[in-house]
C-alpha cells in the first residue's frame, strides 16, 4: 500500500510544481512537474499491474488444485 500513496504524492508534488511553474512563468518547473505527474501515474499503473497479476495467480492456483482434487 506505501507504493500507492508514494505514486499519488508524486502526482500530487509535479501538480504543485507545475502549477507553481505556470503561476512563475518558469518553464523549468511546468516540465519538472509534468514529469513527476506522469512518474507518478506510472507507478500507480505498476501498482494496478501487481494486484491484477496476483490475483490472476490466486485463480490459476485454485484452478489447479481443484483439478488436482477431481484427478483422485
Amino acid at each position: 500500500m506505501s507504493n500507492r500513496f508514494d505514486a499519488k504524492a508524486k502526482e500530487a508534488e509535479g501538480r504543485l510544481e507545475s502549477a507553481f511553474g505556470e503561476l512563475t512563468g518558469d518553464a523549468g518547473h511546468q516540465l519538472q512537474g509534468k514529469a513527476k505527474q506522469a512518474q507518478g501515474a506510472a507507478m500507480n499503473a505498476a501498482e494496478d499491474l501487481k494486484a491484477k497479476a496476483g490475483s490472476a495467480a490466486r485463480k490459476l492456483d485454485e484452478t489447479i488444485k481443484k483439478s488436482a482434487e477431481n484427478t483422485d
